[in-house]
């Protein structure tokens, strides 16, 4: 029986080794009330988004009479959905994209070495738990954070590796990559013309 326990133990002490370490951000937290018979009742609302910093983000939101209920309310549920973004090299997007959720338009660009996080607050929290190190972005729609952070959650779903389009197209990723020649010679193609072309304006 003390064997069983043990290994009882040992086995939800593996579990915990094996749960990756979340961190989470307070990105809004308004204060709302409701007026009853005998007055008015206070509560409060959160907004957290919760990550990995290593291709996995998720956000929640929960509501309680109390500031930490509603922030431990909000985390639990940001980590049960939670998505996994593959990110280029570990730091950027493989593509620009787009996303869109009722009101809210969000624009999402892949970016050199060191060009940093450039986002607006509610964005740039899901940026920073997912993991993202050089991107730039831009909200053109509402400036609601909720409907931002579903825009860019819904955006970051449509991002596709090289490797995925790879396995979905039955090829080898290098066969779907530029080849790295051919885009040098043809640059140095249209380099060439454009001298040409300033040569005999000339």
């Amino acid at each position: 029986m003390a064997e069983r326990d043990n290994n009882r133990g040992g086995g939800r002490g593996r579990r915990e080794e094996q749960t990756p370490e979340f961190a989470d951000r307070l990105v809004a937290i308004n204060r709302v009330s409701k007026t009853v018979k005998g007055g008015k009742r206070f509560g409060f609302a959160a907004l957290v988004v919760v990550g990995d910093q290593k291709g996995r983000v998720g956000f929640g939101k929960g509501k309680a009479k109390e500031v930490p209920e509603a922030i431990r309310k909000a985390t639990e549920q940001a980590k049960r959905q939670m998505i996994r973004v593959a990110l280029k090299d570990g730091r950027t997007l493989h593509h620009d994209m787009e996303g869109r959720h009722g009101a809210g338009r969000v624009v999402m660009r892949a970016a050199t070495a060191g060009t940093g996080i450039i986002a607006g607050g509610p964005m740039r929290a899901v940026f920073e738990m997912l993991g993202v190190q050089d991107v730039v972005s831009k909200s053109i729609g509402s400036s609601n954070p909720y409907n931002m952070i579903r825009a860019t959650v819904e955006g970051l779903t449509k991002e596709q590796s090289p490797r995925s389009v790879a396995q979905r197209r039955g090829k080898k990723v290098a066969d779907i990559m530029p080849k790295r020649d051919h885009v040098d010679s043809q640059s140095d193609v249209a380099h060439n013309a454009t001298e040409a072309e300033a040569t005999a304006d000339a």
